[in-house]
C-alpha cells in the first residue's frame, strides 16, 4: 500500500529476523548461491520494485522487495 518496506519489516508483526532492527530486512547484494534456492529463485526471476512471495524457506515465509540487479560482469567476487 505504498508503505516504506524496512519500517513494515521492523514493526511488530512484520519480521521475526532478529537481524530485522538493524538493517531494516535490506541483504544487499548477492550472487547465486549465497541464499536458498527457493529464495534467489524468486529474487532472479522477480523485476526491479517486484515485491514476491509470500517465498517458503526452512526459515519461514519471505516477503521480498525486489531493489535492483547487477550484471555479474560489475560485481565484486565474494569470499570465504
Amino acid at each position: 500500500s505504498g508503505e516504506d518496506f524496512a519500517s513494515i519489516a521492523r514493526s511488530r508483526g512484520g519480521s521475526d529476523d532478529p537481524s530485522v532492527k538493524d538493517n531494516g530486512g535490506d541483504l544487499g547484494w548477492f550472487s547465486a548461491f549465497m541464499m536458498l534456492y527457493a529464495f534467489e529463485d524468486a529474487c532472479f526471476k522477480a523485476n526491479v520494485g517486484d515485491v514476491v512471495g509470500p517465498v517458503r524457506t526452512r526459515y519461514g515465509y519471505h516477503v521480498i522487495k525486489v531493489t535492483g540487479h547487477v550484471s555479474m560482469s560489475k560485481t565484486v567476487p565474494y569470499y570465504l
